[in-house]
Order: structure tokens, then C-alpha cells, then sequence
């Protein structure tokens, strides 16, 4: 359904009804503007672009260093040792 902005506005409890079913989209100087929506399907575009994790997955630094421990020292030694691989490629 598309309204325009000043429609929603006049029609405001009936356009929160009908998002419940689907999207209103809102016009504003004849483009789109905005898009009413309902918890529930903004809830679910927000799980749906949130990166997905295994279950295992580390969650705070300090579990992934413990977990990885063996693996970021030795980054951090090769790093020691050598550098930035391609710094002279770097503008920085």
C-alpha cells in the first residue's frame, strides 16, 4: 500500500492497522520516503542482516583469544618480525 505523507498522517490508526499486515509505503513531494512497518517484520529484517554465528562461536575478544591463543601469537610474532605484509602499498 503507498499513502502519501500527509494521508498517513490524517489516517495515522488506520495505517498502524494495515502494517500490521503488510508494509505502508509513504510518499513525500511524490517519491518515496518512508516505509510503517510492524515490530514483527522489522524485528525479523534485523535478525536477517545481523551476521550469523555458529553456536561455538567466540563472543568477546577474550574468548577468542583463549580459544585461538596459539594462532594470534604467532600472527603477532610474524608481525614482529616482518611487519605489515604489502605496508608499501599503504597510503596510511
Amino acid at each position: 500500500m503507498e499513502v502519501t505523507a500527509t494521508e498517513a498522517k490524517n489516517r495515522l490508526g488506520q495505517m498502524l492497522e494495515h502494517a500490521q499486515r503488510e508494509p505502508v509505503t509513504i510518499e513525500k513531494s511524490g517519491r518515496r520516503h518512508s516505509v510503517l512497518m510492524s515490530a514483527e517484520q522489522y524485528d525479523a529484517l534485523l535478525a536477517a542482516a545481523r551476521p550469523r554465528l555458529r553456536g561455538d562461536a567466540p563472543r568477546t575478544a577474550t574468548e577468542f583469544y583463549e580459544r585461538y591463543k596459539d594462532w594470534v601469537d604467532e600472527q603477532h610474532r610474524r608481525f614482529e618480525e616482518i611487519g605489515i605484509w604489502n605496508e608499501e602499498f599503504r597510503r596510511w
